[in-house]
C-alpha cells in the first residue's frame, strides 16, 4: 500500500522561545512530518511582534521586528502571510510553542484568561474546526484553542499556573511528562507539553513525533 502524503500548515509566531516561536519545537515538528512523508507550508501573521528580546541577556531591545519575516528564518524563507491561510487545502494545522504563542498568536502572556486571539489564527483555527480536520499544539500554544473553543481536552504540562486559567475557559486539562500527548477526539485536537516541564531537545523531539503521528492516524 502506498503511504498517504498529507499536507500540514504550521503556524509560526517569529524565531526564538522568549518573543517567538520555539525553535526547536518548530524545527522538530518539520522534521517530523518530513521523516513521515508528508508535507508542510510554514505561514506567520504579518504583524509586528509585542516585543524583541536580547538571547544573551534577557533583556528587552528597543527595536520592532516583524513575525513573518522573524518566522520566514525558521522556514528559511518558505513562508506564508497566514491571511493566505485556506483551511481546503490542507489536512491538519500545528501551532508550535514559544512565548510568541502567548504574546504574538494571542495575548496571553499579558492578559491571562482575559486574553485575546490574533484575527488571522482565530479564523484558521476555526476554518480547521468546521472542516472536522485535525490541530496540534505544542507547549504553551495549547491556551490557544482553549480560548477559542472553550470545553477541549488538552495537555498544561506540569505548570499549574497554566492549568488554573485552562480550568477557569472551561477545558478538562490531562498533567503529561516527556513526550506524552493528549487526544481530544471531538475537537480532533492533540496537544504535548514539550517545555511546560524541564526537557531536554530529545523530549521535545519525541513529542513532537507523537504528536504528528497522532495527527496521520485521525486522517
Amino acid at each position: 500500500m502506498r503511504k498517504q502524503i498529507l499536507n500540514f500548515g504550521i503556524v509560526l509566531s517569529g524565531c526564538g522561545n522568549k518573543d517567538g516561536a520555539e525553535i526547536h519545537e518548530s524545527v522538530l515538528t518539520l522534521l517530523a512530518i518530513d521523516r513521515a512523508g508528508s508535507k508542510y507550508q510554514c505561514f506567520a501573521p504579518d504583524i509586528d511582534q509585542y516585543q524583541v528580546i536580547d538571547f544573551l541577556t534577557g533583556e528587552k531591545m528597543d527595536e520592532t521586528r516583524n513575525v513573518l519575516r522573524e518566522s520566514a528564518r525558521i522556514a528559511r524563507g518558505d513562508i506564508k502571510p497566514l491571511s493566505e491561510y485556506d483551511a481546503t487545502q490542507f489536512d491538519a494545522l500545528i501551532l508550535p510553542g514559544g512565548f510568541g504563542a502567548a504574546l504574538n498568536l494571542s495575548t496571553f502572556g499579558v492578559d491571562g484568561e482575559n486574553m485575546s486571539v490574533n484575527a488571522d489564527v482565530e479564523r484558521a483555527v476555526r476554518a480547521m474546526v468546521e472542516h472536522n480536520k485535525p490541530i496540534g499544539a505544542l507547549c504553551i500554544a495549547p491556551v490557544i484553542l482553549g480560548k477559542l473553543l472553550g470545553d477541549v481536552k488538552i495537555t498544561f504540562g506540569q505548570d499549574e499556573k497554566v492549568n488554573a486559567v485552562f480550568q477557569k475557559m472551561g477545558a478538562s486539562t490531562e498533567n503529561t511528562s516527556h513526550g506524552g500527548i493528549v487526544v481530544d477526539q471531538k475537537y480532533k485536537l492533540v496537544t504535548t507539553p514539550c517545555y511546560m516541564l524541564p526537557a531536554s531537545i530529545s523530549d521535545v523531539a519525541t513529542g513532537a513525533e507523537n504528536l504528528v503521528k497522532a495527527i496521520m492516524e485521525m486522517l
